[in-house]
């Protein structure tokens, strides 16, 4: 079968990013498109160990793939919606925004407790000042920490504790019993089994045989810090394939407010037949007129990746409902309001609306959190 054409994509190297470009790849190919994936590491990618809000302005993970399709060495470049900086140069375009996955975020636990469960002080991991507002804002006694890398080292971490005090466990009681596996409860010390002990039907080693491949890294993971919970976009897990592998809870969009963008993606072009090409097969008209609400909401409060903004539209007939909700890195203060906004002027009533939160106080918040980032 003959192809309609070739096209050269970038991404990040890393698993997720690699694996919404192959759905793109993908998309495309179903059109007779020849794609191939072109793998660009990104400053965001060079400072593992830095949090993003404290990567410089927003595009840490943006700039790299959009230089490529600037220079001519790719027709375009995937991006997660999210990561990307509100202004970019002239000549680049959002060719494509696909259909949107879930927007929201979810929280992770090992035996999937919801955020009420959750003790007094639990620890917390975030790498997002807008999901470490929120999450105090809820609960204030929760001790909220920062946590880098790719979505399956975050839950290997989360995981790590738990799994490697049960394996200790095992090991111990198939030690203490007869080598099956068994608990020998001997708490009088007279060397017998009192009866009332722990019993494990499989050995250490069955135990092991049954783990998945993510519990067994996590169980060799060295671990410096104890996560109760986690938080993460629930579109990051799915596109990962670790939705359904690690307990989760979906947190209510009303209160945790997604990212704008969040759980979308964009293909960035410059002006051409490619940039056709890539709108009139991937290009979702509904998503792209939910985030253009929500980015011209960012762009016109000055946010960023730096403050703690959600912004979260949906498409409801003729008009856009939006809900955005801008808080101090404490969650203690908060400007928040919803709007509905005629679709036909979504993007002028957007910003319209971002003007009214702006004089409500959002814009010192902004700024606060700002400050506060730059002083970290």
């Amino acid at each position: 079968m003959s192809t309609r054409g070739s096209l050269r994509l970038a991404t990040r190297g890393s698993d997720l990013a690699v694996r919404q470009a192959a759905s793109v790849r993908d998309a495309l190919a179903d059109r007779r498109y020849d794609v191939d994936l072109v793998e660009v590491e990104t400053r965001g990618d060079q400072i593992r160990d830095e949090l993003i809000h404290r990567l410089g302005k927003t595009g840490a993970f943006v700039r790299a793939l959009d230089e490529g399709v600037l220079d001519g060495d790719v027709d375009g470049a995937v991006h997660s919606m999210k990561d990307m900086p509100t202004e970019s140069p002239p000549e680049l375009q959002v060719a494509a925004v696909p259909e949107r996955g879930p927007p929201g975020d979810v929280l992770l636990t090992p035996d999937g407790a919801d955020l009420d469960d959750l003790p007094a002080g639990a620890t917390v991991g975030t790498a997002s000042m807008r999901r470490q507002a929120q999450l105090l804002a809820s609960r204030d006694d929760l001790e909220v920490v920062p946590i880098r890398g790719n979505v399956d080292t975050r839950i290997e971490k989360l995981l790590a504790p738990g799994l490697q005090h049960e394996h200790e466990r095992r090991l111990e009681a198939a030690e203490d019993g007869d080598g099956d596996g068994e608990t020998r409860d001997d708490a009088d010390g007279d060397g017998t089994d009192d009866g009332d002990g722990d019993e494990y039907d499989r050995s250490p080693e069955e135990w092991f045989d049954d783990l998945d491949e993510l519990e067994r890294k996590a169980l060799g993971r060295e671990v410096d810090e104890e996560f109760d919970a986690l938080v993460l976009a629930e579109a990051g897990l799915q596109r990962a394939g670790l939705l359904h592998q690690v307990p989760h809870q979906r947190l209510p969009a009303e209160e945790f407010v997604p990212a704008p963008g969040q759980g979308a993606l964009a293909i960035t072009a410059t002006a051409g037949d490619a940039a056709d090409a890539l709108h009139d097969v991937l290009d979702h008209p509904r998503t792209r007129v939910e985030t253009t609400v929500e980015r011209t909401v960012l762009a016109e409060l000055n946010g960023g990746c730096i403050a703690p903004i959600g912004a979260y539209a949906v498409l409801q007939g003729a008009h856009v409902h939006v809900t955005v909700r801008v808080l101090s890195p404490d969650g203690a203060e908060r400007v928040e309001g919803s709007r509905d906004l005629p679709v036909e002027t979504h993007a002028e009533a957007a910003a319209e609306f971002a003007a009214d939160l702006r004089e409500r106080g959002a814009a010192e918040l902004v700024e606060r959190a700002r400050e506060e980032a730059d002083r970290d």
